[in-house]
């Protein structure tokens, strides 16, 4: 057990930094790893990870058929409320029927023909805002357009107005809230996440006010017309496309152009997908899953109790030479057989994934066709957290 702790140590700057050795550790000393500060088991390798996204003996959540006492847990802090209100409702968070109802609902906004619907519009914003940075000489590579590009896209696919000020605290607002979402968040995190969440539900509820009165062509517009939604679903609903519909495509943008440049090589224009996908692979955004175990599981010997929570190492599966082969830690930019689980599996892979990709196809063709010759104007520095690992800032030079 010390041995485990001494590897993974989520809370240091140089495992955030380049947290792949440590994995590659874990890999080999076995399927199943007790670790003591997260009190959670870790789960490193691909086969284990994918099949475990799947089982049913496991869920996001456990109060569907445990109460906290029952499942041996605490129940959350009720100075908390406001966040597990909302993020409760989410389908990230939802098990069983709820579950199946709410994407039921939702995946007919992330249809294939939905989203090439949207794609002159991506590439529209991804162009303006890579043509923006190109004229001012470079800047940070995330403000200037990793961030705004998705997010941009989720508040138009949700109706909220230009005009609102609001929309400028969109970005804000999720940061806050995903602060929940590391390991052990401080009571100063829990704070702003709860803070964040109020005044989220606040706007959206206006939102959703104006809008029975006035429906428009959005998303927001869509929910409120199905009846079997609630109130509260449907802004946990809006809440979570933000969230989740923009940090893979932040942080994979950030991350990946960073990793082309360190490495001093660019992906082929007409094997763009299949560059995007490696670059999914190689540098995971989302590092880490949590699960609960709702029924004891054997895995290699070991046996996970109910009760506890497993941590599925997504940044190790998607390097593990058993799947990937002996150039698992090598970046190809032209690799065909690529089973990444970047965007998760089971009944909760990701409902976002395909728009996702056209954001990131977008936005690296544009920054390949219009600043060739981008270099690096600043080593970055990586921001604390490890469960959503991205850079503070990436300063680039045209």
């Amino acid at each position: 057990m010390d041995a485990v702790d001494a590897v993974y140590d989520p809370w240091s700057a140089e495992f955030v930094a380049d947290p792949y050795p440590a994995y590659a550790e874990l890999r080999a000393a076995g399927r199943a790893h007790w670790h003591a500060p997260t009190r959670q088991w870790l789960i490193p390798h691909h086969e284990d990870v994918s099949a475990l996204l799947r089982d049913r003996r496991l869920g996001r959540t456990y109060t569907h058929r445990f109460t906290h006492e029952e499942f041996g847990r605490e129940a959350p802090d009720a100075a908390h409320e406001p966040f597990h209100t909302l993020n409760d409702h989410g389908l990230l968070d939802l098990e069983a029927a709820d579950h199946t109802r709410i994407r039921r609902l939702v995946s007919k906004a992330f249809t294939p023909r939905t989203v090439e619907d949207l794609a002159p519009t991506v590439r529209g914003l991804a162009a303006g805002l890579v043509g923006d940075l190109v004229a001012a000489g470079g800047g940070d590579l995330l403000s200037a357009v990793a961030e705004p590009l998705p997010v941009a896209v989720i508040a138009e696919m949700l109706g909220i107005p230009a005009e609102d000020e609001e929309r400028g605290r969109l970005r804000p607002w999720s940061a806050a809230i995903c602060g929940m979402f590391e390991l052990n968040p401080s009571q100063e995190t829990a704070r702003r996440a709860v803070e964040a969440s109020v005044e989220f539900s606040d706007y959206l509820r206006e939102l959703i006010a104006r809008r029975r009165k006035s429906p428009g062509n959005d998303l927001i517009s869509s929910l409120i017309a199905v009846e079997e939604l609630t109130e509260q679903e449907m802004i946990s609903t809006c809440v979570l496309l933000l969230n989740a519909g923009h940090e893979a495509t932040v942080n994979t943008t950030v991350n990946g152009w960073w990793t082309l440049l360190r490495e001093g090589v660019r992906p082929h224009p007409e094997k763009l997908s299949t560059a995007v996908e490696e670059l999914l692979r190689y540098d995971t955004p989302l590092q880490m899953f949590e699960r609960w175990v709702l029924d004891d599981i054997e895995l290699g010997g070991v046996t996970l109790p109910r009760g506890s929570e497993v941590a599925l190492l997504f940044g190790s599966a998607n390097r593990d030479p058993a799947r990937f082969g002996p150039t698992a830690d090598v970046l190809d930019l032209e690799r065909a057989d690529n089973p990444h689980i970047t965007f998760g599996a089971g009944i909760h892979y990701c409902l976002g994934a395909p728009l996702a990709r056209l954001e990131l196809t977008a936005v690296f063709g544009e920054l390949l066709r219009q600043a060739p010759g981008l270099r690096l104007a600043a080593e970055p520095v990586w921001k604390p957290g490890y469960v959503i690992r991205g850079f503070e800032e990436l300063l680039v030079e045209v």
